[in-house]
């Protein structure tokens, strides 16, 4: 019997095929970036790993850019298109095709990436687009997300996904290397060994925030030259547009909730009052940077219905959600 995921979002089998885990590609610095040249009805990337947008009369990609300028979509696992049927639903080849399409948009996202992450990426690839009209940031929830895991693991830069296994495996290596050492007391402690307590949701959005507006000072030094317009959007979570969904969305999130532990993890930064109290304090730092600010939380909220199937899961668009967002987009930071 299929379930309602299935039936519904058939797509999704493809994404799981893409992220499968015994095909994670790890790249060093980045730790893991997509599978590269992957090839579907669904899902293409380039030889580096990034996404082929779609303009009206034509393709490109980060590793093959148009001539001229581009714009960047840069974030995670949203504007990188989870969800999307096909390359041309991906947020950025909405904006590029129809709604904000004067100057090409290049999917600069990193599936699962946190802020750090997605900085590196423009770091280690800047070279391959010289010329860069505007990067809009579209991201927020997987610092927040990843704020609660252990001081050891956040380090000085932020956790990411998975990193626990990554410690596990350097602490076996480490172990292997070891040699027994008289008199010169136990080895330090490692990630895993002290209890851990999630910290307060308080301390835990100033933590997110201040990741944030480190890692965006540092894109906006590494873009300077280029003259580029930087804008950061808080992406919409399911829960911070609006508590209850269409009855496609109910189904699928009941089916995913059977399944995952997303409530026992995530419920408390899950809920409307948390997504404005993050915006706000996003909003404030983004400002003493001057770079533009957008909570699309809100803007999106007043312009659906309770029928509009938006999410294919919490975090993830429909190509409905992605055709209204895409527009909303360009409406409110005025792109054309």
């Amino acid at each position: 019997m299929k379930s309602q995921r299935e039936i519904l979002t058939p797509q999704m089998l493809r994404y799981d095929d893409f992220d499968d885990r015994a095909e994670t590609r790890y790249l060093p610095y980045l730790m893991y970036f997509h599978r590269a040249d992957y090839r579907s009805a669904t899902i293409n990337t380039d030889r580096l790993g990034f996404r082929i947008s779609h303009g009206a009369t034509e393709r490109g990609s980060v590793a093959n850019p148009p001539q001229g300028p581009v714009r960047l979509l840069a974030g995670s696992s949203t504007p990188f298109g989870i969800g999307a049927t096909d390359d041309g639903a991906t947020m950025a080849s909405r904006l590029w095709s129809r709604y904000a399409p004067s100057v090409p948009w290049l999917n600069f996202a990193g599936r699962s990436h946190n802020s750090m992450q997605e900085l590196l990426l423009f770091l280690m690839h800047r070279e391959l687009v010289p010329e860069i009209d505007e990067i809009v940031v579209f991201s927020g929830l997987n610092d927040l997300a990843l704020s609660r895991l252990p001081d050891a693991q956040r380090g000085d830069h932020g956790g990411f996904f998975n990193c626990g296994e990554y410690f596990d495996r350097m602490e076996e290596l480490r172990a292997s290397h070891r040699k027994a050492k008289r008199g010169f007391g136990r080895r330090a402690a490692g990630p895993g060994d002290e209890p851990h307590v999630v910290p307060p949701l308080a301390d835990r959005i100033a933590y997110a925030v201040d990741l944030t507006a480190r890692h965006l000072a540092a894109l906006r030094l590494l873009s300077g030259p280029t003259g580029a317009r930087i804008t950061y959007v808080l992406q919409p979570l399911a829960t911070w547009v609006r508590e209850s969904g269409s009855p496609e969305e109910k189904a699928v999130f009941g089916e995913l909730d059977d399944i995952s532990n997303f409530w026992e993890l995530y419920g408390d930064i899950a809920t409307l009052e948390t997504g404005r109290r993050y915006a706000d304090a996003l909003r404030v730092a983004c400002e003493a940077q001057d770079v533009r600010f957008l909570d699309m939380s809100p803007v999106l909220a007043e312009s659906v219905t309770g029928n509009d199937w938006l999410y294919v899961d919490r975090a993830h668009f429909t190509d409905h959600g992605t055709e209204i967002t895409s527009r909303l987009l360009a409406e409110s930071l005025g792109l054309s």
